[in-house]
This record gives C-alpha cells, structure tokens and sequence, in this order.
C-alpha cells in the first residue's frame, strides 16, 4: 500500500508498533541508520509481536539513498514545521510518507530541500509532537481512507 519511511528511529517499541501497523495493513518498512538499537532487541520484536514474516523491510545508509532508489515516487515529510496538514494532501499507493527520529525530527537539512512535500498533523501549540507511532497510524489510516481501505477487509 504505502512505504514508511524511519528516519534515524530511536526507540524500539515505537518501531516494534509501526513493523506491526506496516504488516497489517500492507505497508513497507525503510529504516534509515544509524538506529538507536539493535533489531535484535527484545523490546523491538515484542512490540511488533508474531508479525515480522508478514513485514517487507527495507534498510538504507542515508534518506539520500532511499531517495536515489526511488526518484519518480512521491514523498510526503511529516513535521510539526509545516504548513500544509495531511488531511489536505491525496496519498496514492505507492507513496512513502517519511518521519523523523523521536528526540529530533528529520533535521533541518531535509525539511529544507522537501519543504514542498512537508505535512503536519495538527495538534495544540506549545507542545512538542504526537508519539511517532501514532503518528505514523494516523497518516497511513488516512491514506487507507482516502483509498477506500484498498486491499483491506
């Protein structure tokens, strides 16, 4: 259905949680590195549960390289920077819709040169951000809606 894409992830139970959203709905998984823990860890494979042999996971060195795989696909950055929220945006399978790390965001850097493809979920002012997992649930399940839950039952 759709790529999500990891920036640099932190924590292991978030993206135990995002592997299980991905295999449930039919999504891919990009991890960018350096990951902030072993995908060995316990605490990774417990989020994610009994459904790793069901997740397509991809990893790359850099956001650089994901992009280099896939230069003709959409991307859309989710940051609390943006103007544009994602309800305003039409997701088409095959998109990869990119978060940052836990603790920082994708970085400036990238925010920059995609400021065109940057979404926001809104939320109060003044306060930091939604957990990434749910986040990522909340735009994917968007998508699904958009898309009349396509390949779901």
């Amino acid at each position: 259905m759709f790529n999500i894409v990891l920036v640099q992830p932190e924590i292991p139970q978030n993206t135990g949680n995002i592997s299980r959203t991905c295999a449930v709905t039919g999504c891919a998984l990009h991890l960018v590195r350096p990951l902030g823990f072993s995908v060995d860890d316990r605490y990774l494979k417990r989020a994610g549960l009994d459904y790793w042999d069901e997740l397509q996971i991809h990893y790359y060195d850099s956001f650089d390289e994901v992009e280099a795989a896939y230069p003709d696909s959409k991307f859309f950055l989710f940051t609390t920077h943006a103007e544009r929220n994602y309800s305003d945006v039409k997701f088409c399978p095959g998109d990869f819709l990119v978060f940052g790390k836990e603790t920082a965001g994708l970085g400036q850097d990238i925010i920059k040169r995609r400021w065109g493809d940057c979404v926001r979920i809104p939320m109060r002012k003044n306060l930091r951000s939604l957990n990434l997992s749910n986040s990522v649930a909340i735009a994917v399940y968007e998508g699904l809606r958009q898309n009349s839950f396509l390949g779901l039952v």
